[in-house]
């Protein structure tokens, strides 16, 4: 990685263990995403591994574009509770375009179906939304205490 590419993602990267927890989690629950749509369609992940692999991969490229642009992992997005739900939603919002794209193309299985966007795009914040919230729970609950 180049100088500028370094420098550039400063700031939009936090290298903290809690942001290692965010990618880790972010990454098992776009697999969750992913293993429940093929087990809804009757694909078994078992022994249809190629399958749920091709499925997975256009939304990881996504993913993996739309973070750092956004600023997912940005130690900023913890302390704002609305900059975590812009933020995460806008990049999974993009990443599900960028996964549909991709399935569109003849790189993999798939097409570019407007439902299927609509529904990765709600079952994904669904997931991601509530996950980069977890950060805030104990201040709220101290507020609602009236702490």
């Amino acid at each position: 990685m180049g100088t500028s590419t370094a420098t550039g993602l400063r700031g939009r990267i936090d290298p903290s263990p809690t942001t290692l927890g965010f990618v880790v989690g972010d990454l098992l629950l776009i697999a969750v995403f992913v293993v429940s749509g093929e087990l809804s369609h009757n694909v078994d992940p078992l022994t249809q591994t190629a399958t749920v692999v091709d499925t997975a991969i256009p939304f990881y490229v996504g993913w993996l574009l739309l973070f750092p642009l956004v600023g997912v992992y940005a130690a900023r997005t913890r302390r704002s509770l609305r900059s975590a739900v812009v933020r995460t939603a806008g990049a999974w919002v993009g990443a599900a375009v960028v996964g549909l794209v991709l399935r569109g193309t003849d790189l993999f299985h798939g097409n570019f179906d407007v439902t299927f966007l609509l529904v990765a795009t709600l079952v994904g914040l669904a997931l991601l939304v509530p996950f980069h919230l977890l950060p805030f729970v104990p201040r709220v609950v101290r507020r609602l205490r009236g702490e």
